[in-house]
């Protein structure tokens, strides 16, 4: 019976020390970078578990168009949504026409994030 408790509670702390890094990671960044989110940044796919902060991000989100390749955003099937989470900044919403667009955006996040940032102004200055 003992045996039985220690691996049973072996198991538990073992769930719980895998999990909580996942969980800190998603939750809680959208105001402020997670504590876990590598220097760099990174492409999360979007979940609705943030329902309110997506809704928001899709409705402030300035461009029509795939934000490395300039294509009508749907021309090339269903756009796909991802979340860019970087240290130190805000996670922010990107819109891709399709999944090949993602390497090159990661190669190159800072040119891609600041046309999303001067759309945004442009929009805001109309």
């Amino acid at each position: 019976m003992k045996f039985s408790s220690t691996v049973l509670l072996f198991v538990a702390a073992s769930a719980v020390a895998l999990v909580s890094p996942l969980a800190a990671q998603h939750h809680g960044n959208h105001a402020s970078a997670s504590a876990t989110a590598p220097a760099k940044g990174q492409l999360v796919k979007v979940s609705e578990v943030d329902a309110a902060w997506l809704a928001d991000a899709r409705k402030s989100y300035p461009l029509e168009v795939c934000v490395m390749s300039d294509e009508k955003l749907g021309s090339m099937g269903d756009a796909t949504e991802w979340v860019y989470r970087a240290k130190g900044q805000p996670d922010r919403l990107v819109k891709f026409c399709c999944d090949g667009c993602i390497e090159d955006f990661l190669a190159d996040a800072a040119t891609g994030i600041a046309k999303i940032d001067a759309a945004a102004k442009q929009k805001t200055q109309k």
